[in-house]
């Protein structure tokens, strides 16, 4: 069955990746080894571009790194939504009641995977661009293109979780729904050294 792959890239990284030696992942392998009997169409990665934070000024060096490293994958593509970032007062934790203690933060939410994620489900659907679409994510905003998708163009969807815990209602909605296990991750690395149009990517060190 003809079938695209639609990477929700944060939910993926803070399920199963983040605090790993796994990160270096290649998602054509990871494809190929949770979908045998399947022939894999398209892979859509969506993402947004992290900032360099005090703590940790490379990472958007790394994540530029990785990308250039799914980019050799043919029939790849990245689609990008966006951070907002902001300061705000939240209460710190273990301070009484009667006198509640606050703390100016910086909060970062990543927006648009989950809009883009759905729209493009649906386009391709409409347009027949799979027979079976495959969302690697445990996002439960997802349900409603996912009902749209197998109630009235009648296609098949299925999840790569990369949770421990499952969402109910995408599990509920989707004709199957499958755990990412690390046996899997650790089978679909990358090589240490590609190489693109611009020369050599190397695994990052701190990987």
């Amino acid at each position: 069955m003809k079938t695209n792959i639609y990477v929700d890239a944060f939910n993926l990284y803070f399920g199963c990746l983040r605090g790993t030696q796994y990160k270096w992942l290649d998602l054509d392998k990871l494809s190929r080894l949770m979908l045998p009997r399947h022939t894999i169409n398209n892979i859509k990665y969506f993402t947004a571009r992290v900032k360099p934070r005090p703590n940790d000024p490379t990472q958007p060096n790394r994540q530029q790194t990785y990308i250039r490293a799914l980019c050799t994958i043919p029939d790849l593509s990245v689609i990008y939504g966006h951070f907002l970032s902001h300061d705000v007062w939240l209460p710190l934790a273990n301070t009484s009641r009667e006198r509640i203690q606050y703390a100016r933060v910086i909060r970062t939410e990543e927006k648009g995977s989950d809009v883009n994620i759905a729209t493009h489900l649906l386009n391709d659907a409409y347009q027949n661009d799979y027979e079976v679409a495959v969302i690697i994510s445990n996002d439960s905003d997802l349900v409603e293109p996912v009902k749209i998708v197998r109630g009235q163009l009648g296609l098949k969807i299925g999840i790569l979780n990369p949770h421990r815990h499952p969402s109910r209602e995408l599990r509920a909605n989707s004709d199957f729904f499958k755990k990412i296990r690390r046996s899997v991750l650790a089978a679909s690395q990358f090589p240490s050294t590609l190489t693109d149009s611009r020369g050599t990517i190397t695994k990052p060190e701190a990987w």
